[in-house]
């Protein structure tokens, strides 16, 4: 099975390309977030997309770089002779999905909460019971009662 799916920023502005029968093609990278090195500092993959079709067409005009991107598609190798005469190896990923999930800006204007709320857990006062109220007799008695 030859299945990738990835979340990633664009490196550059996607650019439209033709090919000679007419079908509309874009290649970019996305830059996405891997593991944590052991000083904690974050490794970065940039890898390779293709997109075909009305999704190509789609993906030029609604992302720019800095967008965040989810795709679906597969790995494709090929290989190809270079002008010096050495033989090149490309690996890339062919999307059959592309989902946009936002810009660099739209993510710094949405301020859900700030990190450094976060930087005195260690010291916060948890001591106080927020269950005081619960009973713990929340049995539902049918099926019908449950929300899903």
């Amino acid at each position: 099975m030859n299945n990738v799916c990835l979340i990633g920023r664009l490196t550059r502005d996607p650019e439209l390309r033709t090919t000679a029968n007419g079908t509309s093609t874009t290649a970019f990278s996305i830059a996405v977030d891997g593991y944590r090195n052991q000083n904690g500092e974050v490794h970065t993959d940039f890898i390779n997309i293709v997109v075909w079709n009305k999704q190509a067409e789609n993906v030029c005009k609604f992302v720019k770089k800095g967008s965040q991107v989810g795709i679906q598609g597969r790995i494709s190798t090929r290989s190809y002779d270079a002008q010096d005469g050495t033989k090149r190896y490309v690996t890339e990923v062919v999307a059959s999905n592309v989902t946009f999930l936002g810009s660099k800006a739209d993510n710094a204007s949405t301020n859900f909460e700030s990190s450094s709320s976060f930087e005195n857990a260690e010291t916060a006062d948890f001591s106080e019971n927020t269950y005081s109220d619960f009973d713990g007799d929340t049995t539902l008695s049918e099926d019908d009662d449950l929300p899903f």
